[in-house]
């Protein structure tokens, strides 16, 4: 819904892509190419790739349907990605991401709109005092080039001592160490070439020009000259939201800007830019900071004595009509009244409908708050009404 308030349109993209995309668009010697995809051959001996994240898949549905030529584009998508991933919390092999990407706009002001847009989504979830925003500008290819050679040289002579993971990225991916959480590696990148040394000074003109846009919306935000993202693609801007409730799993966002990657993907010279939201991790911080509020699968429970299960199901059937945004559950397996009442408090329910003898003698309900724990006996219609009462 917050994309949808920003004018942008739902793009759906199929969970499977030939692997060259991948290869291609996100970079050979990035991890999600070297050892996360899950890739199979077909039946024509092509190689298939299930989508490990959505934007290089978006550019090529726009491009291969003629979006993108001498157009903009404002879209969104929403979806599962897969990576052959070790599980663990906030980490899964199968994820859902929510992505935007918006293509023919060179300037900062679609980089603040796209940050602003995560801005809202957050201050509508509860979570802004959670979540912090991270920005840097890699400045243009050129510029991350010359960075990146610099960046080798520099740890080429240190490279016994850097971790395992970063000694593979230094000939592969040497940007990517920058990100390492090794306390040794760390400390021999405090000596390194700063990257902001190597960036082109019209894209400092840029980034200063978006920083001082989320300025002026009043919107918080930390400069990490180490940030620097996964993925081949990005150039000047990127942004992670990030959050320090979640333990080691704490990005929940991230994007920027990849002007280049229509280019790469065989379109014309585009300037384009996006990001990519974990909608699980979301989830997780969610339960962490409103545990108390988080809505449950039931609202209301039907218990009923053991042979007037038709007449429970008629009550939960009235309910039903009555209030068709609720969740009414119906009790199963039979069982005492306590055993209903502990099941109903299990649910989450807060309000619990009785049927039982007495009430089908007097042609009553009994209705029970399971917060308050206070119980009326009323006529079905009234006891209806309670419910809503107590409910609303």
């Amino acid at each position: 819904s917050v994309v949808a308030r920003y004018g942008y349109e739902e793009v759906q993209l199929p969970m499977l892509e030939f692997t060259e995309l991948f290869a291609r668009g996100v970079g050979e010697a990035t991890d999600i190419v070297e050892k996360e995809m899950y890739s199979l051959l077909d039946r024509d001996g092509e190689s298939l790739s299930l989508r490990p994240e959505g934007t290089a898949s978006c550019v090529r549905a726009l491009q291969e349907h003629g979006l993108l030529y001498n157009q903009t584009q404002k879209v969104f998508y929403r979806g599962h990605m897969y990576r052959y991933e070790k599980p663990q919390r906030g980490r899964y092999r199968q994820f859902y991401q929510v992505g935007a990407e918006v293509f023919g706009f060179p300037g900062p002001d679609v980089d603040a709109e796209l940050i602003l847009m995560c801005a809202d989504f957050w201050r509508d979830l509860g979570l802004a005092d959670h979540i912090r925003l991270e920005l840097n500008t890699l400045g243009s290819g050129d510029s991350r080039r010359n960075y990146r050679q610099a960046l080798v040289d520099y740890l080429s002579p240190h490279a016994e001592d850097l971790d395992e993971d970063s000694r593979r990225r230094l000939s592969t991916n040497p940007l990517r160490i920058l990100d390492s959480k090794e306390a040794g590696t760390q400390a021999i990148l405090d000596g390194a070439p700063k990257l902001a040394d190597f960036v082109d000074s019209e894209s400092l003109s840029h980034f200063e020009r978006l920083c001082e846009l989320l300025q002026k919306m009043g919107l918080q935000f930390e400069v990490n000259d180490k940030l620097v993202r996964g993925l081949d693609y990005y150039t000047h801007t990127v942004f992670e939201w990030i959050t320090n409730d979640l333990g080691a799993q704490g990005t929940l966002c991230g994007g920027g800007r990849y002007d280049g990657l229509v280019e790469r993907l065989g379109g014309r010279p585009t300037p384009a830019a996006g990001f990519g939201l974990g909608v699980d991790r979301t989830i997780l911080l969610h339960e962490v900071v409103h545990q108390n509020l988080m809505d449950s699968a039931v609202d209301v429970y039907v218990c009923y004595a053991s042979e007037l299960l038709e007449n429970a199901l008629t009550v939960a059937r009235s309910l039903r009509e009555k209030f068709p945004a609720l969740r009414i559950r119906t009790h199963m397996g039979g069982g005492s009244f306590k055993k209903q009442f502990k099941r109903a408090d299990g649910s989450g329910a807060r309000v619990a409908v009785i049927v039982g003898e007495d009430e089908l003698q007097s042609g009553q309900l009994t209705v029970k708050n399971l917060t308050t724990g206070d119980q009326k006996t009323r006529s079905h219609d009234e006891a209806l009404v309670c419910v809503g009462q107590w409910l609303d």
